[in-house]
Parts: structure tokens; C-alpha cells; sequence
């Protein structure tokens, strides 16, 4: 399916943006010149910050490319709704004061301090706003609920193509509603933040897989899709295309390149023997999100509160302090449910050799399947 988006890249290939220092601009720069779409995040960033990647990432690239914001969701009890549409969520405080009470054996272990959990709320949305206005990107995409009709307007006449995560049908129908030119289809094999509009504890582990939610949100709406949610293989994005997706989103399977910022054993966890599945946890963010099941997960997941940026900036020192030591056991290691299929290849080469999967899956497919 031709679309805006789709016109802009060789390949369909979208690289996720992955925040916490993995997506970049090294990293986005290599998929973009290889003919896929690389992404900056914006999330957990200043202003000033991805102000500067976008910088550099252009030095890089004349390539498109992408930068992704996180929204806070506007239905968290407590929550004011700015006129961009962002959200200041206040969540119980007693329940996040009764996770640092638990955390702190973690704090003594590693010698550091809890962080601050009101240390900021909106990630700074607006200001990160305001640079893509001024300096705008060929695609801005969102995570964490849809912007307001007027956001994504001002963003089309700036030029640039506004993407939106969904997690359901009825998610998809809201962002196709608010004006975005693709919505991004993402299923339950994901790998990091699930990007539920709305953080209900009562859906925890009950999203949808990818091919069943492509078919739904294809029923449900009209304009292009983008499938995200534990793709690995050329074959898969061909399953995903064949489902009715425009092109597919692959973060698990970057994260392992050499150009990839996350940490070296983040990289080796992936494919690690120790670490044989991934679960959702709330233990890292205080939001839904999908992780190598390792003993942090373990002992504080099933008591961390839905609170979210709250319990992220609680546990950011911990996460720093266990990657400093070397110790996997305490570290966010985000990934996919394909995390064991991670190649270490650049890349570009990575970019070229899905492609080529691809090709190959759809000859196999076009004589029906003949020999598989």
C-alpha cells in the first residue's frame, strides 16, 4: 500500500525509537541511508537535548527520519489536560511511597539514592514541541495516547508526517479521528512501553498479538498501518504486509547492532541462555512494559504501582547504578518476544539483509508457498 510515508523509504522498514539512549543518531542515521526509516526518541530527553541529536543526526543523513515523543495519558485519576494535550498526572502517593520503601534494600546495594519521583511529569512536551515546529522533521510519531487534532495539524503544515501508537481497534479509530497520517499497530510481543492510550491495570498482560490486531485495526479504519511487535525476520514483515500493514517497526532487532547506545550487556542478555523469556512488568516505569525477566523483575514487579513517570524516575538511579556494576540483574532490559533472533550486524547491513528476507518471502509466498 502506497502512502506518504511509504513513499519516503526504499524499504519498509521503520527502526523504533528506543529512549533511554539506545536510538541514536549513529543508529537512526545507518537505517536511514540503507534505505529504512531511522528514529530518534525524544522521550526522557530536554528539549535542548534532542534538539542537539536532531542536529547531529542531520550531519549524518540526508536521508528522512523520524523523532518519537511520549504523551502522558490524560485519563490518570488527577490528571489536567493542557491544550496540546498533555497531561500532569498526580497518582496515589502512598502506593509510590510504598515502593521506594521497598526499593530501598536495592539503594544500600548500590550504593546510591532513590530518585526524586516528582522530578517531572510531561517530559517536556511542549518544549519538545515547539522544536519540531520550528525545526521540523520528515516524521514525528507518538507513544502513550493521541495529540490533539490541532498538534498533528500544525505538524502536517510544518510538512512533517505524524504516526500514533495504538494498542487496539478502538485506539487506532481515535487516531485516525485526531488527523494522524498512519497509526502504528503495536501488538503484545513488543518489547518495551506497551503505548496504551489509557493505563488500566485491569488490561495488564491482556493486549493483543500483532497479526490478530493488524486484521482488527484494518477493519476499522482507512488510513495506513505500521506493524510493530516482536518482528525479527524479513518473513515476519512479509506476514505483517500480507496482514494488511504499509511497512513494519523493529526495535529488539536494532538494539543489538554495533550503532545501537544501549549497554554492552544489554546486548548480551538478549541472547543470553539465563534470560529465556520476556515478560510485561511495571517494576522500571510504574507503566506496562516488556522485559527479560531477570531478579529485579522478579521481587519488585508484582508490587510496583501504576505510576507512571513516577516509579521511572524512582528506579533511574538503580538502573544506572546496576549497569555501572555490571550486574544484568538489576538493569531495564527492554526487549521483544523474537529477542533470541538478535544478530549482531551493522545496521545497515541488518536493513539490507531483512530486505532481502522479505524479497525471498514473498517469491516463497507468490508460488504458494512451494517447499515450506
Amino acid at each position: 500500500m502506497s502512502s506518504a510515508l511509504t513513499d519516503l523509504l526504499r524499504y519498509p522498514i521503520v527502526q523504533a525509537p528506543m529512549a533511554g539512549g539506545v536510538s541514536v543518531p549513529q543508529l537512526a542515521a545507518a537505517v536511514s541511508e540503507a534505505g529504512g526509516l531511522g528514529f530518534l526518541a525524544g522521550g526522557y530527553k530536554t528539549a535542548d537535548g534532542m534538539y542537539q541529536e536532531i542536529k547531529q543526526l542531520r550531519g549524518l543523513t540526508g536521508r528522512p527520519f523520524g523523532v518519537n515523543l511520549f504523551l502522558l495519558q490524560p485519563e490518570h485519576p488527577g490528571a489536567s489536560t493542557g491544550s496540546t494535550g498533555t497531561a500532569a498526572a498526580t497518582p496515589p502517593s502512598a502506593a509510590v511511597e510504598v515502593y521506594a520503601d521497598q526499593l530501598a534494600g536495592e539503594a544500600a546495594w548500590y550504593k546510591t539514592e532513590l530518585g526524586d519521583p516528582d522530578s517531572g511529569r510531561d517530559d517536556g512536551y511542549d518544549a519538545k514541541l515547539a522544536v519540531l515546529l520550528d525545526n521540523p522533521v520528515p516524521v514525528v510519531s507518538f507513544h502513550f495516547g493521541t495529540p490533539t487534532p490541532d498538534v498533528l495539524d500544525s505538524l502536517r503544515r510544518a510538512g512533517t508526517l505524524t504516526l500514533v501508537t495504538a494498542t487496539t481497534a478502538e485506539e487506532a479509530l481515535a487516531v485516525q479521528h485526531a488527523g494522524a497520517d498512519a497509526v502504528i499497530v503495536q501488538g503484545v510481543e513488543a518489547g518495551g512501553h506497551q503505548g496504551t492510550h489509557r493505563d488500566n491495570t485491569e488490561n495488564d498482560g491482556c493486549g493483543i498479538g500483532l497479526l490478530t490486531l493488524i486484521a482488527q485495526v484494518r477493519e476499522t479504519v482507512r488510513i495506513p498501518v505500521v506493524a510493530a511487535g516482536g518482528i525479527m525476520r524479513g518473513s515476519q514483515i512479509a506476514a505483517a504486509l500480507a496482514a494488511g500493514a504499509s511497512a513494519a517497526q523493529l526495535g529488539t532487532a536494532f538494539l543489538a547492532t554495533p550503532e545501537s547506545g544501549a549497554p554492552a550487556l544489554h546486548k548480551q542478555a538478549l541472547t543470553d541462555p539465563r534470560f529465556v523469556r520476556t515478560e510485561l512488568t511495571r517494576a522500571f516505569s510504574g507503566r506496562p512494559a516488556r522485559a527479560l525477566v531477570n531478579r529485579f523483575m522478579r521481587e519488585h514487579g508484582p508490587y510496583a504501582p501504576a505510576a507512571y513517570p513516577e516509579v521511572n524516575h524512582l528506579t533511574s538511579p538503580l538502573r544506572k547504578a546496576a549497569a555501572k556494576a555490571g550486574d544484568a540483574q538489576g538493569m531495564a532490559l527492554y526487549a521483544g518476544q523474537g529477542h533470541r533472533m538478535a544478530r549482531e550486524l551493522p545496521a545497515g547491513e541488518l536493513v539490507e539483509v531483512l530486505a532481502a528476507e522479505l524479497e525471498a518471502a514473498r517469491t516463497v509466498l507468490s508460488q504458494g508457498g512451494a517447499d515450506r
